[in-house]
């Protein structure tokens, strides 16, 4: 069933040319309903006007994750500080391999507001739209080193099983180059995005269009 106000419609072709939707390019109307639930936006902390002011700078946008989440400023800056720590701070990871994680993680759960997000920024780390792909779909599929497929693979037994987690999985990593703190790291990441899946899933989180092209 189509969701209301995301209507799609086609527009009579020009002689000659396809019929195409008004809405294809942008997204429908993902960069102005962000979720589906009528969260009328809070009053931002001076922090946080000033970090949405720094997102417009440096990205020409700010992610909607954050306009979604600014309904409540008290949920808003922990969540930013956990996102700043896990994915932007010193570690024995990559950039590129924590978002690695963030979209193998988002594929597994079908986390649509991630895997563009998130796989737009795979692409853009290693500047190779294809992996960005192969991650989003199947990393699997993706030639991967030893060291990112036994990352992967903890990452993703941590959200389908994560019950069987065991001494010989974390020695899997050791022998993969990974230190006892990477380990951490490695679960702190797949732990922060299948919270966040499920908020997104959730609420129907919409990533912003700007995405979709980003690093093709």
């Amino acid at each position: 069933m189509a969701k209301k106000g995301r209507k799609a419609s086609l527009v009579k072709a020009k002689p000659g040319k396809a019929a195409v939707s008004p809405q294809v390019g942008m997204a429908a109307d993902d960069d102005t309903t962000i979720t589906a639930l009528a969260l009328k936006p809070g009053a931002l902390s001076p922090a946080m006007q000033a970090y949405f002011g720094k997102c417009k700078e440096k990205l020409g946008f700010v992610p909607n994750v954050l306009k979604a989440y600014a309904f409540d400023n008290s949920k808003l800056e922990p969540f930013v500080a956990m996102y700043n720590d896990l994915m932007l701070a010193p570690s024995g990871l990559s950039k590129l391999e924590r978002e690695m994680i963030a979209v193998a993680v988002s594929a597994q759960n079908r986390c649509y507001y991630c895997l563009v997000a998130h796989g737009a920024a795979v692409r853009a780390l290693s500047g190779d739209p294809v992996l960005g792909e192969l991650m989003v779909m199947n990393y699997r599929a993706a030639r991967l080193s030893k060291r990112h497929r036994a990352m992967l693979d903890f990452a993703m037994k941590l959200t389908t099983e994560s019950w069987k987690t065991e001494e010989s999985d974390r020695e899997a990593l050791r022998k993969a180059g990974f230190s006892d703190r990477d380990i951490w790291d490695i679960a702190a990441v797949a732990g922060f995005y299948n919270m966040t899946n499920r908020v997104a899933s959730a609420t129907d989180m919409r990533p912003n269009s700007v995405y979709h092209a980003q690093s093709r």
